[in-house]
């Protein structure tokens, strides 16, 4: 489910399919799972899932990695030699970099009318599903400028002054009756090389949210992701 207005006037493609590019930015040290982007996740390294997903994804013309990882370069030349691997330079290889300009270095060195940001800590992320939010963008472009990748939450939320965010406590609904909020879940972000430059963000002004299941939204930034991860790839479908 795409969260849009449904009433809005789709705009028109152009008469040439965009060119897209997907971006994955990986640097080779993690400080909560270490070596987490090269690390097995069943029978290959964790970006590997994420690069052969987008590599089925039929809209996106161009597959490009930036990282600082010669153990990355090495392995995605022997394995992926269709994917185009850009060297991030040392001013941006802190983890104290804002991602925004990582990204902006690497457009620079592309040539798309769109880009596709993902990770390799989002393994469960479908091809399906970054093909349907790119025809839900891509058929309703200029009328939102970006896209990026939600989670629905329908609980009981309080911040931290302990005020209810989203419920009444006087009336206690049942949670699925509860309005939903949307997380951003940093599985999917698509936008223009213009809209980065002008907003230095992913996310533009007009912004489309695509609804991602849980499944498929896990994120990997703890010890405990990993585990859970590998649970889910254990368990997964055979076709999948």
């Amino acid at each position: 489910m795409t969260t849009m207005n449904a009433k809005a006037k789709m705009i028109a493609p152009e008469t040439r399919a965009p060119r897209i590019t997907a971006i994955i930015p990986m640097r080779h040290d993690s400080k909560r799972v270490p070596g987490k982007n090269y690390r097995a996740l069943g029978d290959r390294p964790l970006y590997h899932h994420i690069a052969q997903t987008l590599l089925r994804v039929p809209q996106i013309s161009q597959v490009v990695i930036d990282t600082d990882s010669d153990v990355i370069r090495s392995d995605t030349t022997r394995n992926f030699p269709q994917i185009r691997v850009i060297q991030r330079p040392e001013h941006l290889r802190s983890d104290a970099v804002p991602m925004n300009d990582v990204l902006l270095n690497t457009v620079n060195q592309t040539d798309a009318d769109f880009f596709l940001q993902t990770h390799s800590t989002n393994p469960m992320l479908s091809a399906d599903t970054i093909s349907r939010g790119i025809d839900s963008f891509i058929s309703s472009y200029p009328m939102y400028d970006s896209l990026f990748g939600v989670t629905r939450i329908q609980s009981r939320l309080w911040d931290g002054l302990s005020r209810p965010v989203n419920h009444n406590p006087a009336i206690l609904l049942r949670t699925q009756d509860l309005p939903p909020i949307y997380e951003e879940n940093s599985c999917l972000y698509l936008f223009s090389k213009q809209t980065l430059q002008q907003q230095h963000n992913r996310i533009g002004l007009r912004p489309m949210m695509l609804e991602i299941g849980r499944r498929e939204a896990i994120d990997i930034d703890e010890e405990e992701d990993f585990q859970i991860a590998e649970m889910m790839y254990r368990a997964r479908p055979l076709a999948a």
